[in-house]
């Protein structure tokens, strides 16, 4: 079976359309680009793009999402991580088949799709200058807030450190984090945005003489003599550490399931690379996969840039991300389906539309619960995977390898870089002896700092009707403390630990509004009784445009979880003094409601419809498992169910894992169908792992000089 039929080709639905020039030209949050325009072709048309930016979101911003046609089966391809981890898109760039999302777009570029089997030159022109040497204190892979907080502490203690990263700047997936932080405001910047830490940490690297940073630079391979080979733009370099510290974040995990590979269907990651980074308007229609805090996050993202959320489907009995982040995206007007998965996706040449189903405890779906919804956009956030490669290749061969941030451990971006400060701090202690120590309560703070969410406490909103009050609407145990330390008086505290606790208010407010302005979770408002005890005022946090709710718009108002109190009146909408990107929404509700405001629905309902009929889906067994293979998951499974238990084998037998990525995203897939069929892990043989981690020339290895080879 082709996949345009695993895909449910000629639904009748149509396909939701993308501007032109798909460009995010205003945002509440990011300023748009001013770049210089260069000009590109893109399978023989011309286009224009911004001079810099990665090939892939320049075709994006051109309306295009197809990215190629496999060879096994014809089925179109398209974007799925745009880190750099996939191989998804791949595209001819001026000859060569290059990673489209790590390419950066230059003058006169002919980029084609991949449509066969490209042919080989019949004699190579590049040249490679000969490999370079040198030594380092430590050697730091990745960029993020893991890397680059942990290079700070050991440029600080004066060690020789080099920061490598693969992509054109630092700061990892901060730099996609248009959203205050959660945490703690002394230790890793609460109730900052994720973009701003990323400059932050940047310009404190800066101030470190012993540290370089390497941008656009790939660390290829350990070898076993201690060396590590990394890929410059300008040629290949032989690095020698004392110790290595692996802090490369992690790659999105992936559900199998019919139509599951179409151009439109990628990780959450890829659509917050494409929207915050890159601010292209990547969707009209969304749903989301997940209800995670990667999912929640990126609805609200999706929002922010004005683009549609249809839904969100999460299969367990809650979501699995803070409960404030929860509640903000419902109130909003974004239903969230727990209990429920993405049964299929549907669509020829892209994504049209997607079928949710039920799931029972067990997460099997639950015949005649199906519904379906005409998206263009389906954002896959189920989890991630350290990417600790290379770390494991270290220990291998003896080196003195540590793990930093989600490479070794899958947590908030503020545990991440917390933990990076640590395993800095540590590494400085025992290469510069004396000089530094690592404080006692560090551990305790980062075990903190972990913590996926806690207990969610009763909740009763305040029964006063005078005077000025904050209504803390967050009622989750979480790692969070901007509101405490925000709080002139010191009005706000919390029972219990001093950052875990649920906030409490204990009197005297004077209606600053900090509050309300420094929560990242949106989950604070402001009553004001003052002026007119009938009709107060209620401040609402508002991280949309000013023009979004003019004064005197009637806006529907609603609690905590999203349930419509009914009208107010918008009074004004002003920034906060101190907070770029926040604005305080005054809103003139009657006296029997305001205390429940929490927040504005943003979205008409009329966009969370569901269509008339569910569609047609295909069995379980035709997703596909390996993307660069196109090997299903009835493949597997067959030869699971004969006996097969080496992943080796099940690769030699169906090709997958033989792509591009070398077995990045299809490798947790199959263990988890092992799982599935009930093999345990002791019986589980593992891929071989690659000795590259990422395609390369050779000619970078051999330092040619334009030689034939």
């Amino acid at each position: 079976m082709t996949d345009r039929a695993r895909n449910g080709t000629g639904t009748g639905i149509g396909v939701l359309e993308v501007e032109s020039d798909g460009r995010v030209t205003s945002h509440p949050v990011l300023t748009p680009k001013e770049g210089k325009r260069v000009r590109f072709s893109f399978n023989g048309v011309q286009h224009q793009g911004l001079e810099g930016e990665m090939v892939s979101s320049a075709v994006f911003a051109a309306g295009e999402r197809v990215f190629g046609h496999h060879p096994r089966d014809g089925s179109p391809q398209g974007l799925f991580c745009a880190n750099g981890q996939c191989s998804q898109c791949t595209l001819m760039i001026d000859g060569k088949a290059r990673k489209s999302c790590i390419t950066p777009l230059r003058e006169g570029m002919k980029v084609e799709t991949l449509e066969g089997l490209p042919g080989l030159p019949e004699e190579a022109t590049d040249s490679f200058p000969a490999p370079v040497s040198m030594d380092t204190d430590v050697l730091v892979i990745g960029a993020g807030p893991a890397g680059m907080a942990a290079a700070d502490e050991m440029g600080a203690a004066g060690l020789s450190v080099l920061l490598v990263d693969d992509k054109d700047r630092p700061g990892g997936k901060l730099v996609l984090q248009t959203h205050k932080f959660f945490g703690s405001v002394a230790d890793c910047h609460a109730g900052v945005r994720g973009i701003r830490i990323a400059g932050m940490l940047a310009a404190s690297l800066e101030s470190r003489p012993t540290v370089s940073v390497w941008l656009g630079s790939t660390a290829l391979a350990v070898f076993s003599d201690g060396v590590v080979g990394i890929q410059r733009p300008d040629g290949y370099r032989l690095v020698r550490p004392r110790k290595i510290l692996v802090a490369a974040g992690a790659r999105e995990k992936t559900l199998p399931f019919p139509g599951c590979t179409l151009p439109g269907v990628y990780g959450a990651g890829a659509f917050q690379t494409l929207v915050n980074r890159d601010l292209i308007r990547c969707s009209d229609r969304i749903f989301i996969l997940g209800g995670g805090n990667v999912g929640l996050i990126g609805a609200y993202h999706a929002l922010q840039a004005g683009m549609q959320v249809a839904g969100i489907v999460e299969a367990a009995a809650v979501c699995g991300g803070y409960k404030v982040h929860a509640d903000k995206i419902a109130r909003m007007g974004v239903p969230i389906y727990t209990g429920h998965s993405v049964l299929a996706a549907h669509g020829g040449e892209r994504l049209e539309a997607v079928t949710i189903c039920r799931v029972d405890r067990r997460f099997n779906f639950i015949p005649g619960t199906e519904v379906s919804f005409a998206v263009d956009t389906l954002l896959v956030a189920v989890g991630l995977n350290p990417v600790n490669e290379l770390h494991r290749k270290a220990l291998e061969f003896g080196l003195d390898s540590r793990l930093a941030g989600d490479a070794e451990e899958i947590a908030e971006a503020s545990a991440a870089m917390f933990g990076g400060r640590i395993r800095g701090r540590e590494i400085a202690c025992e290469l510069a002896a004396g000089a530094v120590s690592c404080p006692a309560d560090w551990s305790e703070k980062a075990e903190v700092l972990k913590s996926p969410g806690g207990r969610v406490l009763p909740y009763s909103p305040p029964e006063a009707r005078t005077g000025v009050f904050p209504v803390l609407h967050c009622t989750q145990e979480i790692p969070c403390n901007p509101c405490m330390t925000s709080c002139p008086r010191g009005l706000i505290t919390t029972a219990g630990h001093e950052i875990l606790g649920v906030p409490e208010y204990s009197g005297g407010c004077v209606g600053c509004r900090k509050c309300v302005a420094v929560c990242p979770g949106l989950a604070i408002t402001l009553v004001d009784y003052r002026r007119d005890a009938a009709y107060p005022t209620v401040t609402i946090p508002w991280e949309f445009h000013d023009h979004s709710a003019p004064a005197g718009t009637e806006v529907r108002v609603t609690d905590r979880e999203g349930a419509v109190l009914g009208t107010g009146r918008v009074l004004s909408v002003s920034p906060a003094p101190g907070f770029p990107g926040t604005r305080l929404l005054d809103v003139k509700v009657p006296a029997e409601t305001a205390n429940r405001v929490a927040g504005v629905m943003v979205q008409e309902p009329s966009v969370t419809l569901p269509l008339e009929a569910p569609l047609e889906v295909l069995p379980p067994d035709e997703a596909v498992v390996c993307r660069c293979e196109r090997v299903t998951a009835g493949e597997i499974r067959a030869l699971i169910r004969s006996g097969v238990r080496d992943m080796n084998r099940l690769k030699a037998l169906t090709r997958a894992g033989f792509g591009a990525c070398g077995g990045k995203t299809c490798k947790a897939v199959i263990r988890s169908i092992l799982h599935s069929e009930g093999v345990s892990p002791e019986e589980i043989t593992d891929f071989t792992e690659r000795p590259l981690f990422a395609e390369v020339e050779l000619g970078f290895f051999a330092g040619s000089e334009g030689e034939s080879r």
